[in-house]
């Protein structure tokens, strides 16, 4: 089963005012942390040029002043075939204003704050998501990363969790949009986005049979994404993520912190923090 070349929206607009992170730096878009010397954009831009499945795409945000002011990642762009657009009032309201903008599917979801992305963990990512669409007839594939994979790399760090009766997850901030029906998910995202770091929060929206089931355990992975498929109105699963680093996204001091320290050893073993 050939996987077909992705085409990437990377959501990187701030928050409604403002990004803690960005605040704390002094700067005008968290998705400018600098990481191991690059803008952290910047090395999400570079793990998915560098991605095999990927072909280019659309980034949404940050705003146009402060791309006038960073010409080199205006270059980066148009060098990796992205158009940028502005970022609209929250994430799902971009993600939905890319897929207006004519974006063809299948489409890859992530975000600019997504600084230790590499292009190994894009591509297993778009294989695994595009054979179990084909494979259940889905329309959208998310990405979630094992907690134990991350406790063990990372045993210090604080990440949001999802328990499930198969096991306790992190998200990765990857999405695989395959057909246009996976917009609908988009528009119940937009519904549950004030939400999105308190799972049991969204459970209760499910009902109180399915906020029932999840705060007692007894929902699997795959159970709880039928109850939201049907809730959004398209067909949602999800696969394995197995690179712990796709768990941490660059929205607070510690996490930066992290990741710069990271990607600094990896520039120092010559890496690049982009494989």
């Amino acid at each position: 089963m050939t996987t077909p070349r992705f085409r990437a929206v990377v959501l990187a607009g701030e928050r409604p005012g403002g990004g803690a992170l960005a605040r704390e730096l002094g700067l005008p878009a968290g998705v400018l942390a600098p990481l191991a010397g690059q803008p952290c954009l910047a090395r999400v831009l570079g793990a998915l040029g560098a991605a095999a499945r990927v072909a280019g795409g659309v980034t949404c945000g940050p705003d146009r002043a402060v791309m006038e002011a960073h010409p080199d990642l205006t270059a980066l762009l148009a060098d990796l075939g992205y158009q940028w657009q502005p970022a609209a009032d929250g994430p799902s309201a971009s993600a939905r204003a890319a897929l207006a903008s004519g974006e063809p599917f299948p489409l890859l979801l992530t975000s600019g704050d997504h600084g230790l992305l590499r292009s190994a963990t894009v591509d297993a990512f778009c294989d695994a998501a595009w054979q179990a669409g084909e494979a259940g007839g889905l329309d959208l594939v998310v990405g979630l990363v094992p907690h134990s994979r991350v406790v063990e790399a990372f045993p210090d760090t604080r990440r949001t969790l999802l328990t499930f009766a198969d096991g306790a997850f992190c998200g990765s901030n990857l999405f695989a949009l395959l057909t246009p029906e996976s917009g609908r998910a988009l528009e119940f995202w937009s519904s549950v986005e004030a939400d999105r770091k308190h799972p049991v929060k969204i459970a209760r929206r499910l009902g109180a049979g399915f906020l029932l089931r999840f705060t007692t355990g007894r929902l699997t992975a795959s159970a709880a994404l039928e109850a939201l498929s049907q809730r959004a109105g398209c067909r949602i699963g999800w696969v394995a993520v197995e690179d712990p680093r796709a768990a941490v996204d660059v929205d607070s001091r510690a996490d930066w912190e992290l990741a710069d320290r990271l990607l600094a050893a990896d520039v120092r073993e010559g890496a690049g923090g982009g494989g």
